[in-house]
């Protein structure tokens, strides 16, 4: 009786503890709940650009702030997400926010398996699905090629090179049938192997400054052209 009551208290102290709530936030849906409230609108005549993604996203807030410095660029990257985790919360860190353009990079996860198997159709149809929710409300998009990778270091031997090259000429192809723009880092960002420069990274998955710096002007000019569509 003792060892049952002992049982169901630790399981009550988990259910009530933050660590469980966030377990349970697949999406983490509250990771950026209190800035997006503070946040708010934009002002009159302020043409907000969303920046959604995973680590790499994220990163260039960290590692290359200048480049959000002074303009209307938010960053809503999450570490480690794919692209389900990202359809999950579109909604919440892109639409409610109302920008005039949102540029997505998503995919390398989900090819290193983060949250489980996925093909390339699975992957291809969350960012294809971002992009028409995106499109239903106003909203410019620029998809993103996924940045070169020969190999993950967390989970090595996957051979992700043909995956990214098969993904990224779907989402070439699907930018220019539906009119979105296709921002390619690829060609910049390879090396030999069609990994990424060992220059522009630390770890041959994550730009480093450089990196940044490489893909910044290229940024630049992808979000020039959407807000300049019709």
């Amino acid at each position: 009786m003792r060892k049952i009551k002992l049982f169901f208290g630790t399981l009550l102290l988990l259910l009530l503890s933050g660590n469980s709530v966030t377990a349970q936030d697949w999406a983490n849906l509250t990771r950026y709940r209190e800035e997006n409230a503070k946040l708010g609108l934009p002002a009159s005549g302020e043409r907000r650009i969303v920046f959604m993604g995973n680590s790499i996203t994220e990163g260039w807030g960290n590692i290359h702030p200048a480049f959000f410095s002074g303009k209307p660029y938010i960053n809503r990257g999450i570490g480690g997400q794919t692209t389900p985790q990202m359809l999950l919360r579109f909604r919440a860190d892109v639409i409610d926010l109302k920008p005039a353009v949102v540029v997505i990079l998503a995919g390398t996860n989900d090819i290193a398996g983060n949250t489980g198997p996925s093909t390339l159709k699975m992957i291809a149809d969350n960012i294809f699905s971002m992009a028409e929710l995106a499109k239903a409300h106003g909203i410019k998009v620029v998809l993103c090629s996924v940045l070169p990778v020969f190999d993950y270091p967390w989970k090595p031997g996957l051979q992700p090179v043909g995956k990214i090259t098969s993904l990224n000429e779907q989402l070439k192809n699907y930018a220019a049938a539906n009119g979105f723009i296709y921002l390619d880092y690829f060609p910049a960002m390879a090396d030999e192997r069609k990994g990424l420069k060992a220059a522009y990274s630390t770890d041959g998955v994550h730009p480093n400054e450089a990196g940044y710096k490489v893909m910044a002007p290229l940024a630049e000019k992808a979000i020039a052209k959407a807000l300049n569509q019709k």
